[in-house]
Parts: C-alpha cells; structure tokens; sequence
C-alpha cells in the first residue's frame, strides 16, 4: 500500500510493507510542523515511519530528514548517493531561520543497489532501487513489484521527446519502464497512469 503526503511542494510517499514503512522524500527545512499536519490527516504517526529514503539529496527532498532520525526514524541511504548527502547543507546555511541540521550520516544504514531487495523485504515490501541518474548522479528510483514507481525529480516521461538528445532521460525510462510499472509518482508532477 502507498499514501501519498502532501505538505509543501514535494511529493511524498509512505510505502506500507508487513512488517515496517517507508517514507520516501521530505520537503525543505522548516515543514516538520506541516509534515505532522499531513500525517495526522492520513492517521499515520512518526512511530509508524521506519525508515526515510531520498530520491536524492536536493533541498526540497531532505529538509526534515534529521529531525525525522532524531525522533526515532531511521535513514537508509543507496550507495550512489553517499558522496551526496550534504549537497544541501551550504545552500539551507544561507536561510539559518530554518534551523537546517546537518543530516549525520554515520547514524545511517548504507545499502548497495544489489542489496535493495533484501532491505525491502526485511519491511515485508516487493521491489528494488535503481540508479536513475538523468536528474543528478544521486538520484535514484524506488521500483514497486506491484506495479509502482516512485521517481522523485526525473523528468517525466512524455518530456523525452521535447529534447533533440536526451540519452540519459531515455536511458533511465527505458530501465524503469523494463519493470513494467502501471503508476509512477513524481515528486513535483501528477501521478501518471499506464
């Protein structure tokens, strides 16, 4: 099962597995208070998030991350986005009323791609993460067997043919598409159905 949330300008998600959730992208800094709002409407509580997951590490996707780990939600992070994880921190340090913190990621669990499966099934969720790099070198996708993906910031599909040699958007549709999904959730675009 996934619930959107929606409490700023990102498009959020809480995949519902059998034995833990995850929550896949925040907003920017300073929503938390928003962020409860939205979870509070859904019936959902901080208690019910297992782990956070960034579709990358770009500011309106992390904003409330570490206030979300010091509540008790953990982070996972895929391996391509290790080198990524403090992308945002000199741009939120130019806003400081937002009270940015620094997301400290020696609390967090390291996955590979390969080991993505394995770490979903450890919540009782079907699928796996993928590289999807078009965007930004972190970016990645979460590939629900049932038929969903949840894409963050990649450029729509139907965007492809706007470019004359997009290669890389191609490529990464290609590969999510190659799973034969029926929903894909973008982060700042209207669900698509297929």
């Amino acid at each position: 099962m996934l619930t959107p949330i929606k409490y700023g300008n990102t498009n959020t998600y809480l995949v519902h597995g059998t034995t833990g959730n995850l929550l896949v992208d925040t907003d920017m800094a300073g929503t938390l208070q928003g962020f409860y709002r939205a979870i509070m409407a859904q019936e959902i509580q901080v208690s019910d998030i297992t782990y956070v997951l960034a579709t990358h590490y770009h500011p309106d996707h992390i904003g409330i991350v570490s206030e979300l780990m010091a509540l008790g939600v953990k982070l996972v992070i895929a391996q391509p986005q290790v080198e990524h994880v403090h992308y945002a921190d000199e741009i939120f340090a130019r806003t400081p009323q937002l009270n940015y913190k620094p997301i400290d990621e020696s609390q967090a669990r390291i996955i590979t791609l390969e080991d993505s499966r394995a770490f979903l099934n450890e919540l009782g969720i079907e699928g796996e993460i993928i590289s999807t790099p078009s965007h930004s070198a972190d970016s990645i996708t979460l590939i629900l067997d049932e038929g969903i993906s949840i894409t963050g910031d990649l450029e729509p599909q139907s965007y492809i043919d706007a470019y004359t040699d997009n290669k890389a958007l191609k490529a990464d549709w290609e590969k999510i598409l190659s799973f034969h999904p029926h929903r894909i959730c973008h982060a700042h675009a209207n669900e698509v159905l297929l």
